[in-house]
Parts: structure tokens; C-alpha cells; sequence
């Protein structure tokens, strides 16, 4: 019998990979308070906020059409699992958060499931769960998306109507897919 058998193994830690992307993320410097690639380790007990205050959110976004807090992020754990699950809330109050094809408004929250994709305003985050046996760590992970995630993976794209008219200009606009019923194929 080896060393190795005897070893005590290290627990594995839940990981919530977000891969996202802005359209307009090269030129603005949104994203320049996120570390990116790097695995971050939280406490289990954190409620992990995303928005534009950085003394409230973990997580910020240098854009005025990003909520002081725009969603949060918590762990929990199922009564009859082991497995660590994250429920995501909607913290702003002008803007709905979509999580697939569930539009959340303010303060409505909701299961995350594996692999989803969140959106608001521009901003698209692909997520994706990592299992792990930790209970009282997980981990965050961001990863750089230099092009629209909706695209890539065939996700219904919602335009978002900003205050103040259109993001995009007409030609751009009419290139996106449209959503279809299942009646319709």
C-alpha cells in the first residue's frame, strides 16, 4: 500500500463558471474590476452581489445602466441532498433579469440550474455548476467572452428596450434569429 492510499484527499469545491460578454466590453472598461480565469474562493454563508456600488457588490460593472445592485447569488443546499445548489434574485428594481427563457422581476428569485444562460440589459453570463463536496466553501470563476453568447449557443436573443430608444442599429438588429414555437418547426 502506497503513501497516496493513505493521504488524506483534499475536498472538491462547488465552481460557478460564468462566461460573459457586452457588447461593448473592449472599449468601456466594464469589466476591469473583474479578475478573470482565476478561480475566487467564498464562504458558503456569502450572498454574492453583482452590481455597479462597490461597497455593496462582490462583483462590479463600471456602467451607469447596471443597478446599484443589479442580482444575487446564494447557496443552498436541497433538504434531501448533498449537493450544493445557488438560487439567483433579481435586486433591480428597473430592469428584469432573464435566466433562460424566466423573465425575474424585482426581488422574484429562482433555482439556478446547471448550466444557464442570465441576461440583462446587453450583458449575457453563460453559467455553469461544478459539483463539489465542500459545505463550507465554492468557487467562482470568470471567463472572457469576445463574442455574443446567445449566438453561440442558440439562446433565444431578447433585445432589451433601453430608457433612451435603441442599443443596436436597425441593420445589426434584424441579423438576430427569432424565437419560434415548437408549432411552428
Amino acid at each position: 500500500m502506497s503513501s497516496f492510499d493513505d493521504a488524506d484527499t483534499e475536498e472538491t469545491v462547488t465552481c460557478l463558471r460564468m462566461t460573459i460578454y457586452h457588447p461593448g466590453q473592449l472599449q468601456s472598461g466594464i469589466f476591469q474590476s473583474i479578475r478573470f480565469y482565476n478561480r475566487e474562493k467564498l464562504s458558503s454563508s456569502e450572498v454574492v452581489k453583482f452590481g455597479r456600488n462597490s461597497n455593496i457588490c462582490r462583483y462590479t460593472f463600471q456602467d451607469k445602466q447596471v443597478s446599484r445592485v443589479q442580482f444575487s447569488l446564494q447557496l443552498f443546499k436541497q433538504f434531501d441532498s448533498s449537493v450544493l445548489s445557488f438560487e439567483i434574485k433579481n435586486m433591480s428594481k428597473k430592469t428584469s433579469l432573464i435566466v433562460d427563457n424566466k423573465e425575474l422581476g424585482y426581488l422574484n428569485k429562482m433555482d439556478l440550474p446547471y448550466k444557464c444562460m442570465v441576461r440583462f440589459g446587453e450583458y449575457q453570463f453563460l453559467i455553469e455548476k461544478e459539483d463539489g463536496e465542500s459545505l463550507e466553501f465554492f468557487e467562482t470563476q470568470f471567463i472572457f467572452s469576445p463574442s455574443s453568447l446567445s449566438q453561440e449557443n442558440n439562446w433565444p436573443l431578447q433585445t432589451p428596450v433601453p430608457e433612451n430608444g435603441s442599443y443596436l442599429p436597425r441593420s445589426i438588429q434584424n441579423t438576430f434569429p427569432t424565437e419560434m414555437d415548437e408549432n411552428e418547426l
